[in-house]
């Protein structure tokens, strides 16, 4: 597969290029990878380190390492380097010896850096073509389990309240007779951590068959889910605090969303208006 070069203004932060490392790790082979570990262990130290210092780290010869930096879309190491001496510190995981304190500042840590990782990965240009092939359906169908099963909820919330058509069944295998049944009228919004949940790809790929579009919310760059897309959207947290992955990817998972919503409401101009008015007096209707 290949990797495209990397806008570098969207990497100028730290979590920005680890973010863009992170989503790409699958893309590299076993060596690269190492080098790839090595330049996020490191973050902005990078920037005294050598080519074949980073290499010496990885257990590699130095001209992987360029390898490595080229297939993440950059021109070479010297530009890599370049993108990690603007990194900001990178923040230590919490050493707090209560529980509670440690678990509410890694969880926390974990959030941001998923959240500020999104514009590195997520581009208006992917965010638009999105829009467009939403906009563009009679009907949507949106389709995630596990812990995606609360953006699922949320995303078939939003649209409905744009004035789409919405199906968002919780049950996976209503969800694949759904997709099966759609139609080239028709989209599909799959959305999965690591984009590779059975039930979800099977979906997506039962979409396309009927000729449905398909747009893809995951974590990972190169994943089945990506595969079976016809746009994907890439956004979340990897690796960032253990057992924590999933959370941080959901809260970019919802945030992407929240764009993708502005951006919906843009393109249909008054009619979105109109539903989201109707939205409004529904809600009210039930507050006390």
């Amino acid at each position: 597969m290949e990797i495209h070069s990397v806008e570098h203004g969207s990497v100028a932060s730290g979590a920005g290029l680890a973010a863009h490392i992170r989503a790409h790790l699958a893309d590299l082979r076993e060596t690269e990878a190492r080098v790839a570990q090595v330049v996020l262990d490191k973050g902005a130290e990078l920037v005294h380190l050598s080519v074949s210092d980073v290499a010496a780290l990885a257990g590699t010869a130095p001209s992987t390492v360029v390898r490595a930096c080229q297939r993440l879309g950059f021109r070479g190491y010297q530009e890599l380097k370049i993108a990690a001496a603007r990194q900001a510190p990178a923040q230590e995981p919490s050493k707090d010896r209560d529980p509670a304190a440690r678990a509410l500042a890694d969880t926390v840590r974990a959030a941001r850096e998923a959240l500020d990782g999104v514009a590195a990965t997520v581009t208006p240009e992917h965010l638009r073509t999105a829009a467009g092939l939403i906009d563009a359906a009679s009907r949507v169908l949106v389709v995630g389990a596990g812990l995606s099963g609360a953006v699922v909820l949320d995303t078939a919330y939003r649209l409905r309240a744009l004035g789409f058509a919405v199906d968002a069944p919780a049950d996976p295998l209503t969800a694949q007779l759904a997709a099966s049944q759609l139609t080239s009228a028709d989209a599909c919004l799959a959305i999965s951590h690591t984009g590779a949940t059975r039930s979800t790809v099977d979906a997506a790929r039962g979409a396309r068959r009927g000729g449905a579009r398909v747009v893809a919310l995951t974590s990972y760059a190169r994943s089945p889910l990506s595969e079976a897309g016809d746009c994907t959207l890439v956004a979340g947290g990897q690796d960032l605090v253990f057992g924590l992955e999933t959370v941080a990817s959901r809260l970019a998972h919802l945030t992407v969303i929240d764009a993708l919503t502005l951006t919906l409401l843009e393109l249909r101009g008054a009619p979105a208006e109109a539903a989201l008015r109707l939205s409004a007096d529904v809600t009210v209707d039930h507050s006390y």
